[in-house]
């Protein structure tokens, strides 16, 4: 099961100097895409256990357009693994003008994460074979 949700960074979300979002940004937007994985699959927010593995491989900007990518790869019997992928698909042009953006041909992957989210046994509404 995979889930897709795009998300345009705004300037509240600027962290740093040089609109620059903070890299946590991401990882928020991840336990999103999480919660809505868990309902899909169980009926049931569930619960982010940890994070296995996140690597920030490019820089994200108040204005850039984002795709936010997670899938469930693995089901124990109340974990649920998961992997997520950030990737810009519009980005801002500042050296253009104040308001320039381009939508790019190649998404540029920011962000890769892997992690482990827990619903316990009580709350899993769906049942799967």
């Amino acid at each position: 099961m995979k889930v897709i949700h795009k998300y345009r960074l705004s300037q509240a979300d600027a962290h740093y100097g040089g609109n620059l979002v903070d890299g946590a940004k991401a990882l928020a937007l991840f336990g999103d895409v999480a919660t809505e994985l868990l309902i899909r699959h169980d009926g049931d927010e569930g619960l982010f256990r940890a994070y296995d593995s996140v690597d920030f491989l490019a820089p994200l900007y108040a204005g850039d357009i984002i795709e936010i990518e997670g899938e469930i790869t693995h089901v124990g019997n109340t974990s649920r693994k998961m992997r997520f992928v950030c990737r810009k698909i519009v980005q801002t042009r500042l050296d253009v003008s104040e308001s320039a953006a381009e939508v790019l041909e190649t998404p540029i992957t920011t962000t890769t994460a892997t992690g482990t989210c827990i619903v316990p046994k009580e709350k899993q509404r769906i049942a799967h074979e």
